[in-house]
């Protein structure tokens, strides 16, 4: 047992595909586990498709529903044929009914969540990492040397953007990624859990709006439109309703935001290929019951995402919410 991972542990696995490591780069040796609604293994499969990994890498789905119990529990399931699921697939692999039942092939101790994204190594039979801010990191480069070299090319965490998007993307994910999960699960605290959501947000569309588009950073797409786009498609979509996030939709209050949403959306392959609304919306509204006791599945709003018009950048209008605990928080940021 390597380093990487304490048997017994709720650690989880942290390793890394790169030449001469542990774990080499190989087509068909690896095999990734994702659920089509969760936003951190949709941050995995987009970096999939962008870099051509579709046949390198294959694929199960689990279905988005049910969770399992307070403790995860038993968590995640794969459809069957008397339980199907249209887009979820079988354990390729090993035909487990749970995904936990992967987890435990590899230690059968293992105290963590069963979460998805795992990523398994056929070869030796063991999980490689099941983090996905781990994987967003190294997966973009991980199989250069076995892809064509236009999307070799393709630099998610150029080198002179690194420190750009580091500091972009640590108040991106505890105001704006985490923070819908803050407001949503939050009771007396709600009032001051959604203010930081809308500050993160006013402040994104003002600065794509400075950098002039069509990403984040401008004319290169980065990591940030990934940490992104798994949260803005789920915006307007989810998290309004069922998280309370009510301040403003993306479609009505930001035309900046909505505009590079609708772009990436329908224009930048591996986004909208990996986006099922169905998965999406199900599993928030079928899985947490103390939300949503009824289990009802809201079928707005309509489309999920708005047509793609093309638009000169600099002539868009810059919104936002002018909330005045919005704009205090925005100002910090």
């Amino acid at each position: 047992m390597s380093g990487i991972h304490q048997q017994g542990t709720a650690d989880g696995w942290h390793g890394i595909v790169k030449s001469g490591g542990e774990f080499a780069p190989e087509a068909g040796r690896y095999h990734l586990y994702v659920g089509l609604f969760c936003p951190f293994a949709h941050r995995v499969n987009i970096v999939r498709h962008i870099k051509g990994l579709q046949s390198i890498i294959d694929l199960s789905i689990v279905a988005p529903y049910p969770k399992g119990d307070s403790k995860g529990w038993p968590g995640w399931r794969f459809p069957t044929e008397t339980n199907p699921y249209e887009g979820a697939t079988v354990d390729k692999l090993f035909g487990s009914e749970y995904l936990h039942g992967v987890y435990f092939r590899d230690d059968k101790e293992y105290k963590g969540r069963y979460s998805v994204p795992l990523l398994w190594d056929t070869k030796t039979n063991r999980a490689v990492n099941n983090e996905s801010a781990e994987m967003l990191r190294w997966l973009p480069t991980a199989f250069n040397d076995l892809i064509p070299k236009d999307l070799a090319a393709i630099d998610l965490y150029p080198e002179t953007l690194r420190s750009q998007i580091d500091s972009i993307a640590a108040w991106m994910q505890r105001d704006l990624n985490s923070g819908v999960y803050r407001a949503g699960f939050a009771e007396e605290e709600y009032d001051d859990k959604v203010i930081p959501v809308f500050s993160a947000l006013n402040r994104l569309e003002r600065l794509i709006h400075e950098n002039g588009g069509p990403y984040v950073l401008g004319k290169h797409i980065t990591e940030l439109d990934i940490l992104l786009y798994v949260t803005l498609v789920r915006f307007d979509t989810v998290y309004v309703q069922h998280f309370k996030c009510n301040l403003g939709t993306i479609r009505h209050d930001y035309p900046v935001l909505n505009h590079w949403l609708t772009h990436v959306y329908w224009k930048v392959p591996g986004f909208k290929d990996t986006t099922d609304f169905r998965h999406i919306k199900e599993n928030y509204t079928k899985s947490h019951y103390g939300i949503n006791p009824k289990a009802i599945t809201p079928r707005g709003p309509f489309p999920h995402v708005e047509d793609y018009v093309e638009l000169d950048w600099k002539d868009l209008r810059v919104g936002g919410v002018n909330l005045p605990e919005v704009l205090e928080y925005e100002a910090k940021l």
